[in-house]
């Protein structure tokens, strides 16, 4: 990697961590944190291949591996990997930067990015994430992005990244539960399409 992810340069030490302890805290006051697992389970059919871009410590992936899918999760951040394997065993989980991924397997039929993956990416890479993504999913798949509103990386650069890369722009909410998305919501889900061969 060439340029550190934002993951690393903008937030503080022991960042990491807390993160993880966050979730686990969450999960034991039993928050419902499957949201962003329903809606792909409901796009893809049972046993498809998910690839969990920017996983952290295994939320969304682990629970759609117990739905019955065959999932990779990557993630830049060893610490968060640890976690996954920890508490989501499973899937199986790679470090890898998403703007240069190289993975030896067949195409996903779907990549999930949740957890504001696009804004902690390195600074100007947002582009390759996308085309080496879209490199690993099967012809017209889907891949699915959801994160905050930001000056770092606001939607109006998504959408040309999205065009620039050959992809479409299928449908976009306010929400992971399908709210409408209007020109004041701060988060964005995006389901883009993965051209037919």
């Amino acid at each position: 990697m060439t340029t550190p992810p934002r993951w690393f340069t903008d937030t503080k030490e022991g960042h990491s961590q807390w993160y993880i302890e966050r979730f686990r805290t969450m999960a034991a006051d039993g928050a419902d944190l499957d949201g962003e697992a329903r809606l792909i389970d409901a796009m893809v059919p049972i046993g498809s291949r998910i690839l969990d871009a920017g996983c952290g410590p295994g939320r969304v992936g682990g629970e759609l591996h117990l739905r019955g899918h065959r999932v990779v999760g990557v993630d830049v951040d060893p610490e968060l990997l640890a976690a996954a394997e920890a508490d989501h065993p499973g899937p199986r989980y790679l470090v890898g930067d998403l703007s240069t991924l190289e993975i030896d397997e067949d195409p996903f039929d779907i990549v999930v990015c949740a957890g504001n993956v696009m804004v902690f990416v390195a600074a100007g890479s947002e582009g390759d994430v996308l085309r080496r993504l879209a490199e690993h999913v099967r012809p017209g798949g889907r891949m699915v992005f959801g994160f905050r509103r930001s000056e770092e990386y606001p939607y109006e650069s998504f959408d040309a990244d999205i065009a620039a890369a050959g992809l479409t722009l299928d449908q976009r909410f306010g929400t992971w539960e399908l709210d409408p998305f209007t020109d004041e919501s701060d988060f964005a889900v995006s389901v883009l399409r993965v051209p037919n061969a």
